[in-house]
């Protein structure tokens, strides 16, 4: 009896113990966001691949489709141009906003004394809704009432009408995308040079290296790995644009902004095409994890000679 007595508080133990363990899993903790996260992202994904392998007339599922949709948009002429918009337009805006988020990152680092407002003052447009974004930029692009046109005019430079020329529509967009999304490359690339070893860099500065040589030699080998997922993340987020697009010019004038985004909505909710416009959405995810998987590799290679 004495055995027994003992024998059950020691299981009692160890069940508490592995109880106890078991709500202090991380597993158990990301449970709930990773359930949310499923009902809101891989169910409608889901869905959108099934839908690109499905026919619809008049807004009705009739049945699978096959491989037509995708046969249809690899021949559409259309498709292959908002491809090719896309792919401009993510590489100017995504080129300039590294440049610019790397050169502020520089100066506020720099310690100026002004630093702490513009740190302040460029994370603002960051926080701003994409479609306010849009709303705000299309009146200050508007002809009669923005402030675009007179502006140019005081310079001498005439009255552009910015979003009603294909050139100057297709700039505008871009310059809306840099003015909204370059604060957060700068706030990447900002962390990553607070959080840099300053050993070399002061060492190079003692051996009398200057500015521009301690920066290409040091800094910017250094922070290459930050550069490289900022670049990615923005990349990918970029791909997607579809709020301010909408909201400015909806693809025009003509097809000099259409992207893929626009594209494919036109295609499912004006034409009802639901399978072909989602086929455009899964062969451009598909696109996009095959660039993520490059851009991972490249990254892991870079941060391998950086620790060499």
């Amino acid at each position: 009896m004495g055995t027994s007595s003992v024998a059950v508080p020691a299981r009692g133990r160890r069940g508490s113990e592995l109880w106890a363990r078991l709500l202090a899993s991380p597993w158990l903790l990301l449970a709930p966001a990773a359930i949310a996260l499923a009902a809101v992202a891989a169910y409608p994904l889901i869905y959108g691949v099934r839908a690109s392998f499905h026919a619809y007339r008049y807004g009705r599922d009739v049945g699978s489709a096959g491989l037509e949709n995708y046969r249809a948009i690899f021949e559409d002429h259309t498709f292959w141009t908002a491809l090719g918009t896309t792919a401009k337009y993510v590489a100017l805006a995504v080129s300039i906003e590294t440049l610019l988020g790397l050169g502020l990152a520089l100066l506020v680092a720099s310690q100026l004394r002004f630093s702490r407002f513009i740190r302040v003052s460029l994370v603002l447009p960051m926080t701003v809704a994409p479609v306010v974004v849009g709303v705000i930029w299309r009146l200050m692009y508007a002809s009669d009432i923005g402030v675009v046109n007179p502006l140019f005019s005081a310079l001498g430079l005439g009255k552009p009408n910015v979003l009603a020329n294909p050139g100057s529509a297709f700039l505008g967009v871009v310059a809306v995308d840099v003015w909204e999304w370059t604060p957060l490359l700068f706030l990447i690339i900002l962390a990553g040079l607070q959080s840099l070893p300053q050993e070399p860099i002061e060492a190079a500065r003692v051996d009398g290296a200057g500015p521009v040589r301690v920066f290409f030699d040091h800094t910017l080998p250094l922070l290459r790995p930050v550069l490289m997922v900022a670049v990615v993340l923005r990349l990918i987020d970029a791909v997607g644009t579809f709020d301010q697009i909408f909201v400015l010019t909806k693809g025009g004038p003509g097809t000099a902004t259409q992207l893929i985004s626009t594209y494919s909505y036109n295609t499912a909710f004006q034409f009802t095409q639901y399978g072909r416009g989602m086929a455009m959405v899964v062969s451009l995810l598909v696109l996009v994890l095959l660039l993520t998987i490059v851009a991972i590799k490249l990254m892991r290679n870079a941060a391998a000679r950086t620790s060499s």
